[in-house]
């Protein structure tokens, strides 16, 4: 039956709901749809064969289709799709024309990267007043890409995780990522995208975040935390290797530093105290304005760094807090 799945590109989402929202990446980034990534974008080859790279649209409908397999008799929303990066170019005929003068027919374009997520929202789940629906998705970056060689195989990354309604922030973890998916056809990817959706625990990691919100910090506690992330960057390899890394870049610990004191759904509590569930979407917000090649590393990066703090807080010399 996964083989069938595979070799046939199902269409029902052109008819679904859409999603919810698609607002979980919102740094130069733009939402399209899947028709205008088939029907207004051309796909890339690799030069020295002029074979063509498995699209955009085919890496989101081969994920759409395993995920319709996986989850029969689940309601399973329209992929939310974002693009940035883009490739723009025009067709021989038109070389020596100037931008101005060119015509629709006479122009290209692709773009390097893209990211999507298709939500499910019949599977779900709440952590404190956060409603939490099971989300799968991925991003396909062709900076990463050798496209001046021969066709070999191509790089995905996908996630399953669940995205927090309050604020669409995806919270995802190292059970539900992969972060090097190398296929040379949308049958390999599929049966790779197949594996790790079977291999997710749903209820063992909406546990992990629940579990979060009984450990809190105090307000010197994340104004050490705050002082230490910016000193992280800068500290020698060496000192590097014996602390958990810290996932997000200066502009974002802005970000968090500001959201601490204003943000509706997660900042500090009237005595300045923070439980590491709001923190965590703390940085999962911030993670927003990460480019699309970096979001869901930095994303997964942001629990494995909230699961160190769960327990650095019991130990004395936890760098962070020290």
């Amino acid at each position: 039956e996964l083989e069938k799945v595979q070799t046939s590109i199902i269409e029902p989402y052109r008819e679904v709901e859409e999603s919810t929202s698609d607002q979980f990446l919102a740094a130069n980034t733009k939402s399209v749809s899947i028709d205008y990534l088939s029907k207004d974008c051309i796909i890339p080859v690799f030069a020295k064969d002029n074979q063509t790279i498995i699209s955009h649209q085919d890496f989101i409908e081969t994920v759409y289709n395993i995920v319709t397999f996986s989850f029969q008799g689940e309601k399973i929303l329209k992929p939310a799709v974002r693009v940035s990066h883009p490739i723009k170019g025009r067709i021989p005929e038109a070389k020596h024309k100037s931008a101005e003068e060119l015509e629709e027919h006479e122009k290209t374009l692709y773009y390097e990267r893209m990211a999507f997520m298709i939500e499910i929202p019949t599977i779900h789940d709440t952590i404190g007043e956060n409603n939490l629906s099971l989300s799968v998705g991925g991003v396909r970056a062709l900076n990463s890409e050798n496209l001046y060689s021969r066709k070999s195989p191509e790089k995905f990354k996908v996630f399953i995780g669940f995205k927090n309604m309050v604020c669409l922030n995806l919270c995802i973890s190292t059970d539900g990522f992969c972060s090097e998916i190398r296929a040379n056809t949308t049958e390999e990817l599929g049966k790779q995208v197949h594996h790790l959706i079977s291999e997710f625990n749903a209820v063992k990691e909406v546990e992990k975040f629940r579990e979060m919100q009984q450990y809190s910090l105090s307000e010197s506690q994340f104004a050490q935390l705050i002082g230490k992330s910016r000193m992280y960057p800068y500290l020698p390899k060496k000192d590097k290797k014996l602390i958990p890394e810290f996932p997000l870049v200066d502009s974002q610990v802005s970000a968090v530093t500001k959201e601490y004191y204003r943000s509706e759904n997660f900042a500090r509590d009237s005595n300045g105290n923070i439980n590491l569930w709001k923190l965590f979407n703390l940085f999962t917000e911030a993670n927003k304005t990460s480019y699309i090649d970096t979001f869901l590393d930095r994303g997964t990066k942001s629990t494995q760094f909230i699961d160190a703090l769960v327990k650095g807080l019991s130990e004395p010399d936890f760098w962070y807090l020290q």
